[in-house]
């Protein structure tokens, strides 16, 4: 028995043919998608909140708009997608598209992330965006490409220290209390201090410090007002006058969903990331200011740091938390010695 093929069956069989080739999926893929964006912080709106919230909005909009609704976000905030330290995994592998999150979160999968909460080793808001176009910035970019990371916006935070004692100024005010430091290299730093060291990302601080589980807390002045660790401390050290601890906290989207966008796409993501990185500055200094009033009011005692305690703090970190983390691959070492590079030129 014959089958006749019409004109019909033909265009059936063309259009099939096209339909499942890998360059008209990967377009079709491009053309038209919904991504999601996870954080850990307060959820507010475009104009009110936690700016890495508002950021994370203000990039999903402008996006949006340039490539006319071909790309649309939906926002995860305070962690209601997933826990704060899976999202690199499911970045890595895919299974995020994008997040907002400290790079030394990533560090127990790759070490070398923790060049970004590194004390001591930057010391400013100027040297940490210098890092961007440095060679540091492009190794950094480099090794996390392996890793599965793309850096969308380099956002970096000042970081103060909330008490439940008396504040933390100098290194031997930690003896004896249990601290949080938020990476491996702080809390090397904190153990040569005295302290015990407590771990948990920065939505679990408020909790901890409530219960007695932790005196004193060191994160980002935007974390110490979002999470409302003034209701649990009675002391505050201000990033004001000058601070060892910077924390780099990038938007990061996912190389595997990235390279699946069309070239505009792309472009789009890439140069609204990198206009927002504005807006992550002022609000970051703004915040350095305004922490210092909020904790004020709340009836706590607020001090700075000074030139010698921070000297102390830098030749701490230096035979301890730096020592440690150039012996912890080549990578490390690398990336340690170009930042130190970085700092000549200051």
């Amino acid at each position: 028995m014959s089958l006749k093929t019409g004109p019909n069956t033909a265009r059936r069989t063309v259009l099939g043919a096209i339909a499942s080739s890998p360059l008209w999926l990967q377009s079709a893929w491009a053309a038209s998608q919904s991504m999601k964006i996870s954080h850990q912080f307060p959820a507010g709106s475009l104009m009110a909140g936690d700016f890495r919230d508002r950021l994370c909005r203000m990039f999903a909009a402008d996006v949006e708009k340039r490539t006319r609704g071909s790309l649309k976000f939906s926002i995860y905030a305070n962690s209601s997608l997933m826990a704060p330290n899976a999202q690199f995994g499911a970045l890595r592998k895919g299974g995020l598209d994008l997040a907002l999150v400290p790079l030394s979160y990533a560090a127990n999968e790759a070490p070398e992330a923790n060049i970004g909460l590194m004390p001591g080793l930057v010391t400013s808001y100027s040297q940490g965006y210098g890092w961007k176009n440095a060679e540091i910035g492009k190794e950094l970019s480099r090794i996390l490409g392996e890793q599965g990371l793309v850096i969308v916006s380099w956002i970096w935070q000042a970081g103060g220290v909330a008490s439940r004692g008396n504040p933390i100024v100098a290194p031997e005010d930690v003896r004896g209390m249990k601290v949080r430091g938020g990476s491996r290299e702080m809390d090397l730093i904190l153990q040569e201090a005295g302290g015990t060291v407590v771990s948990m990302p920065s939505n679990e601080i408020h909790a901890a410090m409530k219960s007695g589980a932790l005196d004193a807390a060191f994160t980002s002045s935007t974390s110490l007002m979002s999470f409302r660790l003034q209701e649990v401390s009675r002391a505050l050290t201000s990033p004001r006058g000058g601070g060892y601890w910077f924390m780099l906290e990038p938007l990061l989207m996912s190389k595997t969903k990235f390279d699946r966008l069309s070239k505009d796409q792309q472009a789009a993501v890439m140069a609204v990331g990198a206009d927002l990185e504005k807006f992550a500055l002022r609000m970051a200094q703004a915040d350095d200011a305004a922490v210092a009033r909020v904790y004020a009011r709340s009836g706590a005692r607020v001090a700075e740091m000074d030139a010698g305690a921070l000297a102390k703090w830098r030749d701490m970190a230096r035979n301890t938390a730096w020592r440690d983390f150039s012996s912890r691959s080549e990578n490390c070492a690398r990336l340690l010695a170009l930042a130190e590079k970085s700092m000549a030129f200051l």
